[in-house]
């Protein structure tokens, strides 16, 4: 069992520091979702994870061995993003074909006959140029590139970027079996979180560079509420606790709650719902822009 780990990390881009003394544990065989507003730090994150972009303060390591410039431990991450239809030398003109050829070379427990497979699932053209294809096709190649590297960590940054709803759903599916048959470890980076958050074993949430929690998903939702009824009747009953985006319309109010552990009851005077992920991100990332 690996763990892929980043101690203390710092980037800065000029005057910018876009990720703040995080530190993260990757473990080998859970699904992952690292979720952020756009501009929050997740694709530095990753980059930095896998060493595609070196930390200016900071470490990573795989099982205590460094992860810059380390053949071997990079060998065991597959870091699949978004795939480009332009190069700095103009259009990519590359073959589908090519590009996963290059792949195989690449990743040593490449499964070919899986890569086949997927090929035909998403109906890719395999003679087709990179700048030809949808934003759809885009994101089915570089998902194709990600399950069939059979790498024992593999990262997806936005994988449905593009995708329709039925092609999601293969997707989603297809997360869930690989990782049944494998126990392959998956970090899915997103924006959609309503319908990938089943998948998630763990999250791990960024905002403004910083990661704000990473916990069992799970546990995490277990403790989280919205409360409602009468303004003072709410604000009695969580007192005492940790709550974000208080939206008042007259006398009514209702806020989400994250307490330290599961609650059994706020009082009979207020309504009390459980809370999506989707939701507790939302709110939690809205009451930070209110409090900065």
């Amino acid at each position: 069992m690996s763990t892929l780990s980043g101690k203390n990390l710092v980037k800065k881009y000029g005057k910018d520091t876009v990720l703040k003394n995080v530190s993260v544990d990757i473990e080998t065989g859970k699904i992952y979702g690292l979720i952020g507003r756009n501009g929050a730090g997740k694709t530095t994150l990753l980059s930095l994870l896998t060493a595609q972009n070196p930390a200016t303060e900071g470490e990573i390591t795989l099982d205590g061995q460094p992860v810059w410039e380390n053949e071997e431990a990079l060998s065991h991450i597959c870091y699949s993003r978004e795939i480009s239809p332009l190069t700095i030398f103009g259009p990519n003109t590359t073959k589908v074909k090519a590009y996963l050829a290059t792949a195989k070379a690449f990743y040593k427990n490449w499964d070919q006959a899986y890569a086949d497979e997927l090929v035909k699932l998403f109906n890719i053209n395999v003679k087709k140029r990179i700048n030809k294809l949808s934003k759809g096709m885009l994101s089915a190649v570089t998902i194709i590139v990600a399950l069939a590297s059979k790498a024992e960590i593999t990262i997806l940054d936005e994988p449905v970027a593009g995708l329709d709803v039925v092609a999601r759903e293969q997707f989603y599916k297809l997360i869930i079996d690989e990782y049944a048959a494998t126990g392959r470890t998956f970090i899915i980076s997103t924006h959609i979180i309503e319908e990938a958050a089943n998948l998630f074993e763990r999250v791990i949430m960024v905002d403004d560079g910083k990661i704000v929690l990473q916990e069992n998903t799970e546990e995490l939702l277990s403790r989280a509420y919205r409360v409602s009824g009468d303004s003072a009747a709410v604000d009695s009953a969580v007192s005492g606790f940790k709550s974000y985006n208080p939206e008042n319309l007259g006398n009514h109010k209702a806020v989400t709650v994250l307490a330290n552990e599961p609650v059994d009851s706020f009082g009979e005077s207020v309504q009390v719902e459980p809370v999506q992920l989707q939701n507790l991100f939302y709110a939690m990332c809205v009451d930070t822009r209110k409090e900065a």
